[in-house]
């Protein structure tokens, strides 16, 4: 087993060749796709919106994860989140910087999260950065955690010693995973 590998994957670079050109890459370095996750923003879908869903198929159908980057910040709707084929989530830290001390923020992020548990997604906060956001996500069930609370920008040495580590540590409350 190993760490999984996230690459995020701009509007320019997810073209009509992109799953096919990206199996092959996986096939030339013998790479176990069920270790890596695309990450692809609603922006970019909605470029191409059926070749792009066609083509998450087929990286699905690789083993690769796919991962819904920066939710909330583009066409979000319950109907185009089931047509596409992704297992995880990441809220937008747009959702996450005044969850602490703004009702309203609070109510549409625990809103989000219930969301993609219902729809059997992994989800995921985006630019954690204090204790009592972390907690309140833990309480309101997401899944995993980045920011400044897990950790700072570091050189790519750092980032190997900790998946070297096991890649990922469990937070103090064992419940939240967090991620380099």
């Amino acid at each position: 087993a190993g760490a999984r590998v996230s690459l995020n994957v701009s509007t320019r670079e997810f073209g009509p060749r992109f799953a096919s050109e990206f199996a092959a890459t996986i096939a030339a370095h013998g790479a176990d796709p069920a270790l890596l996750q695309i990450e692809i923003t609603e922006t970019a879908i909605m470029r191409n919106e059926e070749a792009t869903i066609d083509a998450l198929h087929e990286l699905k159908a690789l083993g690769v994860s796919i991962a819904l980057d920066d939710f909330g910040t583009g066409y979000s709707s319950l109907a185009y989140l089931q047509r596409l084929p992704v297992d995880t989530l990441k809220m937008d830290i747009s959702f996450i910087r005044s969850i602490a001390g703004d009702e309203e923020a609070a109510s549409l992020t625990r809103s989000i999260v219930a969301m993609g548990k219902a729809l059997g997604l992994h989800v995921v906060a985006e630019g954690v950065e204090h204790e009592a956001q972390g907690a309140l996500l833990e309480a309101w069930g997401c899944d995993s955690i980045q920011g400044y609370l897990v950790g700072h920008p570091s050189p790519a040495r750092h980032a190997f010693a900790r998946l070297d580590g096991g890649g990922r540590r469990q937070s103090r409350s064992r419940r939240i995973r967090t991620s380099v």
